[in-house]
């Protein structure tokens, strides 16, 4: 047998009675328990669930509308006591915290002047005319919310577009703003890479990937799952990806989607192709042998995430994330000779492995190569130093530093030389200090080109770890200090390499930051939380600047008495 109860101007978080319904559903005797806010959609719900009760008719927006279904009414009570409860322990979990709190959205407001962002958890028939009157107040919108009509989703992001405003959603799951989770996401280090996404999940797990390897978040801007829908057209996607292509923090952008309508997907990669930033793409479902200048395309959401951890390990790090590089990559750029990369290595497979990258990026396709050399191509060099050529009648390389220290002595007269890649292997039976060997003919070579005007750019990796007796951060430090940019591995030395290369061939302009537009991206996150307030606590517990506005159906959710006000108010 059904019972309804009715506790009248009760507003409550929708989300949170879903979870108190499920929690009262199990209690025994009981079939099943149903909570929620009396608005019409959710009356509709009772009747189309068999939960209805005839004491529904009356219950407005603002009032609560409980459903019970047992064979015993005495747990009737027991349900409307454990509501009470329940309401008791929200109040006083929202007394207890530090969470700025607020009855009206002019009040918000005036806690938190200059707020950028709102997140928004109503139910989905008042969505549309808040958001309306919040992207008025220049906010940005986060909307968790669902069921909110396909036709509004497009009016409201048509609307944040024109404005210069982002508007994520509806039915938008994950988000990740300026290190600041929203709704459904994870904790993930700060990074280089951005995201886009169709998908909340899908972000949950490329950026947890991400995280767990090393990597790390500069945004992540979910969109809501209809945003590549025909009627939509990707409005947030686009906007989205040319924010994260203004934004300085960001070198990799990754995008999400689930399949998109053919006509919508063509006009999103035309855009990425615009892009200045390598991009890469996943759409699920699809596995594209296609390959493009800017884009890699990924089939799984595993397989999007290590290409962007590989990428941002190099792509576009001089300019941005290598301290003091600016300066010399625009004296290197001034001279038109000086465009070639040296190799000197101690370690032959280390060596090997730069060669193939070199070979791969100049589309080398022969790989002989001369005794001691893995790559002779237009004054390129990387020279295995440990080949039997060097080693006669003296000690390995990675024991005796002297042949390296001979070839950076040569640099001096070698003005065509632009990068110097060199290895330092640690552990047992090699040098005891073969940083400390080489800083000295690094600082001269340096300090003579600089006498003469002209700049040089020293790139190691070391192979070791702290434990060993050289100890790797001792070595890395006395790297740096000479001003020797040291990477995690020879790959990524050997990338970023390619990446000067790039660059100083180009026409491009190496700056310090990039010009940008005062977007959500770069400003200084402050939240208006409308909804759920656990939202709000998990930004509070980020030092996010957050304050809840405890949001209420307008006259109780009359509809008449609200267009009156509404008519009122136009006035």
């Amino acid at each position: 047998m059904i019972y309804g109860l009715i506790k009248k101007n009760t507003y409550q978080d929708s989300v949170n009675l879903m979870v108190l319904s499920s929690k009262l559903s199990n209690l025994e005797g009981i079939n099943k328990v149903s909570i929620m806010m009396g608005t019409p959609a959710n009356k509709e719900i009772f009747q189309n669930t068999g939960m209805y009760a005839s004491e529904f008719e009356d219950a407005s927006p603002n009032d609560i509308c409980i459903a019970v279904d047992t064979e015993n009414s005495d747990l009737v009570k027991l349900v409307s006591d454990e509501l009470g409860n329940f309401i008791k322990e929200q109040s006083s979990k929202s007394s207890a915290s530090k969470l700025s709190v607020s009855r009206t959205l002019e009040g918000a407001l005036n806690s938190l002047p200059d707020a950028n962002l709102a997140l928004i958890s109503l139910p989905g028939e008042y969505v549309y005319k808040e958001v309306d009157r919040l992207l008025d107040k220049d906010m940005n919108a986060f909307i968790f919310s669902d069921n909110v009509s396909i036709e509004d989703e497009k009016k409201l992001k048509q609307k944040a577009h024109d404005k210069g405003l982002l508007v994520m959603g509806p039915d938008c799951g994950t988000g990740i703003i300026s290190n600041l989770p929203l709704a459904f996401a994870n904790v993930i280090p700060k990074g280089n890479i951005g995201i886009v996404g169709a998908s909340g999940t899908g972000i949950q797990e490329v950026t947890s990937i991400i995280g767990r390897n090393g990597g790390g978040i500069s945004h992540a801007i979910g969109i809501g799952g209809r945003d590549l829908s025909e009627e939509v057209g990707a409005i947030s996607a686009i906007d989205a990806l040319n924010m994260l292509n203004k934004d300085e923090n960001t070198d990799v952008i990754v995008f999400i989607s689930k399949p998109p309508a053919p006509s919508v997907k063509s006009k999103v990669i035309e855009v990425i192709r615009t892009l200045d930033k390598k991009v890469v793409a996943l759409f699920l479902g699809e596995k594209s042998e296609v390959k493009e200048d800017n884009i890699s395309y990924a089939w799984t959401l595993e397989e999007a995430a290590y290409q962007a951890l590989m990428v941002s390990k190099s792509f576009k790090r001089y300019g941005k994330n290598i301290e003091g590089l600016t300066e010399k990559l625009n004296v290197i750029k001034n001279n038109p000779r000086q465009r070639k990369i040296h190799g000197f290595f101690g370690g032959g497979t280390l060596a090997g492995e730069a060669a193939m990258l070199l070979k791969d990026f100049f589309n080398i396709k022969d790989d002989k190569h001369t005794e001691g050399f893995m790559l002779i191509f237009e004054d390129h060099l990387i020279i295995d130093f440990g080949d039997d050529m060097y080693t006669k009648g003296r000690p390995h390389p990675m024991i005796d530093p002297r042949t390296r220290i001979e070839a950076i002595n040569k640099l001096d007269e070698q003005d065509e030389v632009a990068v110097v890649l060199f290895d330092n292997v640690l552990g047992y039976g090699s040098n005891d200090d073969m940083a400390g060997a080489l800083v000295p003919a690094i600082k001269k070579v340096s300090k003579l080109k600089k006498s003469k005007g002209q700049e040089i750019i020293f790139i190691a990796s070391i192979c070791g770890t702290e434990e060993d007796f050289q100890v790797y951060s001792s070595q890395v430090e006395k790297l740096k200090d000479a001003g020797v940019i040291v990477l995690d591995t020879n790959a990524e030395a050997t990338f970023t390499a390619i990446e000067i290369l790039k660059y100083l061939n180009s026409k491009d302009e190496c700056k310090v930051s990039k010009e940008s537009n005062d977007t959500l991206l770069n400003s200084e996150l402050k939240i208006i939380n409308i909804g759920l307030e656990s939202f709000a606590n998990t930004i509070l517990k980020h030092n996010g600047q957050v304050v809840q506005y405890n949001w209420a159906p307008i006259a109780g959710g009359d509809k008449k008495t609200q267009s009156l006000l509404d008519k009122l108010n136009s006035l």
